[in-house]
């Protein structure tokens, strides 16, 4: 026999055959890897029409069958796939089925082929066998059947039903578990309202008394009969037992702002972290409505901000509940254009997971992988849970009016339950027997809690708890250690000249107690006194490292660059005692996202930790005022929730426009009710120093601070000395230390802030002697017994007046006249000066302003 052995030529035409082939299944293969979401089966409803993907075409990729037996690719081995279409139908399966990746926007090569391996390779926590399918199908029945309860009982109460979505309740179980199985035993997370009470009773355990006493007159509970909030804003507290161990579960509570929950939500996951520093990290879920994700703006501030240093919390899952429709108008998935609602989420790279809500099994994957992916990158992960909405936007909508088409496809779908029992059990009415089953036992658990135990709705911490707190003030010797300990900077550091003044001037500060103490040196040696007691101390905003007046330098620089790259300096850390966090994080630019993480934190941090925002001007707060209105100055109210958030917000009027001159004091007086907040104006640097120790030692409450600006960093008079931080406390109404004898006062002036020392050089202009300047340092709760046994020392007092250098509107006057008008002995009349009210606000020309502030001098005391 003769053998023919194939020449080099024949071997080097089979390679380049090979790797032509090779070249054309890979290509193929990452089409579907990349477009492959885009034509998957995600809707259950199979009303989205699927668009032409050329890439998805073997075609397109020149593919024949025989590339399939000649390419040897490793992706290939073991499938014995013969033919073009048997690898079309395995990618299908694998990248086009009822759970789909969109990694279109996951920019790190890792992640994502981490990310194709797992839809590649069996689910390794997938359980198929016959008691984990029953177990299955009763917590899908549970969820159903919650709605049907309520539907039946109670037709006209808004729940914002699940139905459509109910395969929610076996996400978050097994979020849970996977919670369990990384040895993380707390889980926060927020929630919109559809799904909220559903999950209250079949995932936190709320007893369904609980609930149907909102929604039933003849019933009631002790936590229905004080509520001040509805059922679908509740949060709770519970612990779930899993196969490996127990797991707290803390459910936020929320306002109708949907996803402003998501940074407080966070906020609080970084609180815990930071006063729990022994205990395991926990997780963060939360929950999205389809329109809220990519509509209000907080999400992407938020998306954002926890890639910030002082925001981590080491990723969060997120799970978009996608009915569709939105809110009432459609918001269908437009695959064809590439628009998903979670396409946001590209702004951090986050991976997207869709999966059909009527696969329950999909859904278990996905939350599975979801999870895996952020304990191994700690990072975002979406879950885009596609289901629909079985009725309205609340139940008593008539949604055939704007989706007559779309309810038609509704009203004929089977629920999950029907369609999982059919699916499971195949062939057989055992599904249906187990489903029926399960069915009447959800409903008689419901019904029998109608008589059971009623508790209160759990909150964070109780608004009354303040913890044990040093209160001690410093010595003069303590100040000098702490002095000379932040001042003595690194070997080779060179220091800018900002701040070699300022540790000039902090060593001549402590060295006598009659010497002037400045705003910043105030200010910081009351954060040292707290730190080196224990107190830990967090500030954000923006800029406030150095402060935007270049008021606080809390961390400074070296001038070298070399040095300047390696290390910074950070005074207050070497004052502060083991376990005291000192943090001062220059935050991104945002308002709303950050102040409510802020809050969140204030909610979880330890009792006597000082939690504050710096805006970086006053107004800069109105990006954040639903933060104010829903949680800051309601939470306490509504939830039970204890903060003691400060706020500070620069404020004063200095001829530098509507913008940057207001914080907005009278909005902040008039959300005041019920001694929810303290508002706090001061006018000197002993009373910042007390106020900021007062707000870590005492406070129950936030605390909101109208910081006048750059006046007091120049103003002598604002300038107290070093013995006034050494003793005493914060005044609510500061005397005056200037005054005429008690005698000869015939009239006082009240007033707030930085305009006190204008008043005061007024008065010695004038050499006015007869004239007491009064100044309200708290103007909420206002001082008004305090006030009122001070006016009566006057015997000759005439006439009280307030002064503001803001508009009527813009000032304290209009929230403060009632409080100064009790305090008034009899027949002393009560007038007010304040500039003139204007639709745009303070003026930007600095002449215009000293022309005003001088007119407003002059209605006080006038001269000649």
């Amino acid at each position: 026999m003769t053998l023919h052995r194939s020449s080099p030529l024949d071997q080097s035409s089979l390679s380049a055959r090979q790797a032509l082939a090779h070249a054309r299944i890979q290509s193929f293969i990452e089409a579907y890897r990349n477009e492959g979401y885009r034509i998957a089966d995600i809707d259950p409803l199979g009303t989205i029409s699927v668009p032409d993907i050329p890439a998805l075409l073997p075609q397109t990729h020149a593919l024949e069958d025989e590339d399939i037996g000649l390419a040897q690719h490793r992706l290939l081995d073991g499938l014995g796939l013969r033919t073009v279409k048997e690898l079309t139908h395995h990618l299908s399966r694998l990248f086009c089925g009822p759970l789909a990746l969109d990694g279109s926007g996951v920019r790190d090569e890792a992640r994502r082929q981490w990310l194709l391996a797992r839809m590649s390779a069996p689910d390794p926590g997938a359980e198929s066998g016959m008691p984990e399918r029953a177990a299955i199908l009763a917590r899908l029945a549970a969820a159903e059947q919650w709605e049907h309860y309520l539907q039946q009982d109670y037709p006209q109460a808004k729940r914002f039903s699940l139905e459509g979505c109910e395969s929610l309740l076996l996400m978050m179980d097994a979020l849970v578990e996977r919670c369990s199985f990384y040895q993380l035993d707390r889980l926060f997370f927020a929630m919109p309202h559809r799904g909220r009470l559903n999950l209250l009773v079949n995932l936190l355990q709320m007893p369904a008394a609980e609930i149907v006493a909102y929604f039933d007159a003849s019933r009631t509970t002790v936590a229905a009969a004080g509520a001040v909030d509805l059922p679908y804003h509740l949060g709770a507290e519970t612990v779930r037992r899993t196969a490996q161990g127990e797991v707290a579960l803390f459910l936020a509570h929320n306002p109708s702002h949907l996803e402003s929950a998501y940074p407080v939500l966070l906020g609080m996951a970084r609180g815990y972290r930071a006063s729990h520093p022994l205990a395991a990290p926990p997780a963060s879920v939360v929950i999205h409505g389809d329109a809220a994700f990519c509509g209000q703006g907080v999400v992407m501030e938020s998306l954002k901000l926890v890639r910030q240093p002082g925001y981590e919390v080491g990723g969060t899952i997120h799970i978009i509940v996608n009915n569709q429709i939105g809110f009432t108008t459609p918001n269908p998935l437009d695959p064809e254009n590439h628009g998903y609602c979670t396409d946001i989420a590209r702004i951090v790279g986050a991976p997207v997971l869709h999966v059909n809500a009527d696969q329950p099994e999909a859904v278990l994957r996905a939350a599975r992988i979801a999870f895996d992916y952020r304990m191994q990158f700690h990072s975002d992960v979406v879950i885009d849970l596609v289901g629909y909405r079985r009725w309205g936007h609340a139940e008593q909508d008539t949604a055939t009016v704007t989706q007559p088409l779309l309810h038609g496809f509704i009203d004929k779908h089977p629920s999950v339950t029907r369609l999982y029992a059919q699916a499971g059990w195949p062939g057989s009415d055992e599904g249906a027997a187990l489903l029926t089953a399960s069915r009447q036992q959800a409903l008689a658990a419901f019904r029998a809690s109608r008589v059971g135990d009623s508790r209160e709705p759990a909150s964070s911490r109780p608004a009354s708890e303040v913890g044990a707190r040093d209160a001690s003030l410093p010595t003069l010797n303590r100040l000098r250690q702490w002095v000379e300990r932040m001042t003595r900077l690194p070997v080779g550091f060179d220091a800018h000249p900002v701040v070699d003044r300022l540790v000039a001037q902090w060593q001549h500060s402590v060295a006598a107690p009659e010497h002037a103490c400045s705003w910043n040196f105030a200010e910081n040696m009351a954060y040292a006194s707290l730190l080196a007691a224990g107190h830990s101390v967090r500030i954000s905003g923006m800029d406030v490292q150095r402060g935007t007046f270049m008021q606080r330098q809390a961390v400074w620089h070296a001038v070298d660059q070399a040095q300047a790259r390696q290390h910074s300096f950070w005074p207050l850390r070497e004052v502060a005692a083991p376990g005291a966090a000192l943090e001062v994080i220059n935050s991104p630019l945002s308002e709303e996202a950050v102040v409510g993480f802020e809050y969140g934190v204030s909610v979880q941090a330890r009792p006597d930790a000082l939690v504050i925002w710096e805006a970086q001007f006053g107004d800069f707060v109105n990006g954040a005022q639903i933060m104010i209105d829903q949680y800051i100055t309601s939470g306490r109210g509504k939830w039970g929730y204890g903060s003691a958030l400060t706020l500070l917000l620069p404020h004063g009027y200095e001829g530098v426009g509507p913008e940057h001159s207001t914080g907005y004091l009278s909005r902040m007086l008039l959300l005041c009710a019920d001694h929810n907040i303290r508002v706090a104006y001061p006018s000197s640097s002993a009373q910042w120093f007390h106020l900021l120790r007062d707000q870590a030692l005492q406070a129950d409450c936030p605390l909101v601070v109208f910081t006048p600006k750059t006046v007091l960093h120049t103003e002598p008079r604002a300038s107290s000395p070093l013995s006034a931080l050494l003793e005493g406390a914060f005044q609510p109404l500061l005397e005056d230390p200037e005054g005429p004898p008690q005698d000869q006062v015939r009239r006082v002036v009240l007033c707030s802030g930085k305009v006190r020392h204008d008043l005061a050089a007024a008065r010695d202009k004038v050499q006015d002697a007869r004239t007491a300047l009064l100044s309200v340092e708290q103007l909420y709760p206002f001082p008004t017994a305090q006030l009122g046994e001070m006016l009566h020392t006057w015997p000759a007092l005439e006439e009280v007046l307030w002064v503001q250098e803001e508009e009527r509107n813009q000032g304290a006057w209009l929230c403060v006249r009632d409080a100064i008008e009790a305090a008034l002995p009899a027949a002393v009349r009560l007038r007010a000066v304040y500039r003139p009210d204007t639709a745009s606000g303070p003026t930007a020309s600095k002449t215009t302003h000293y022309a005003q502030q001088a007119s407003l001098m002059h209605a006080v005391f006038p001269q000649g």
